[in-house]
């Protein structure tokens, strides 16, 4: 029982660990593409994105401003382009 106890506790501490490493946020550029990001990046200012927590939303009356798109690694979007970094 007491190994089972440890092995629990080691369980735990790995999910809470986990629970704190990862992050999700909200990156949108000044032409209203959004998208979601699962690591902290360090954005330029030239890039003119902000980062919002992931359980940001727009507002209704904002929401013919943004729209959400989808990438693949780690960039911005710029122009209706994925730039990769």
């Amino acid at each position: 029982m007491r190994v089972l106890t440890k092995s629990a506790f080691a369980a735990i501490g790995l999910l809470a660990l986990g629970a704190t490493t990862a992050s999700a946020e909200i990156v949108c550029n000044e032409e209203g593409d959004c998208w979601h990001v699962r690591e902290r990046h360090v954005y330029r200012p030239e890039f003119g994105v902000r980062v919002y927590p992931d359980d940001w939303r727009w507002r209704e009356a904002d929401a013919h401003r943004y729209r959400w798109r989808e990438h693949e690694g780690r960039g911005y979007w710029r122009r209706g382009v994925w730039i990769g970094f």
